[in-house]
């Protein structure tokens, strides 16, 4: 996830819970309910976000693990000649 992108999730939570309070202030209830929704959507992308950059590191790490053990079986592989 890049900066920016947890920059606008960030973005999007604090917008929301300002559009929220004002909404409770003035006892809007649309503008209430549209604060409540922006900040929900911005923190389930940043869940979404996080979610997707560890799987991506579980990924790249299961590869790097089996590079390791290709490596090494080449290597005994190369020794035993």
């Amino acid at each position: 996830m890049s900066v920016e992108d947890k920059f606008n999730d960030k973005k999007d939570q604090v917008s929301g819970k300002v559009k929220e309070t004002i909404g409770k202030v003035t006892d809007d209830k649309e503008t209430e309910s549209e604060g409540k929704a922006q900040n929900l959507a911005g923190k389930a992308r940043e869940v979404f976000d996080d979610a997707k950059e560890k799987t991506q590191k579980a990924v790249d790490d299961a590869k790097d693990a089996a590079q390791g053990v290709i490596n090494s079986m080449k290597k005994d592989k190369d020794d035993d000649k």
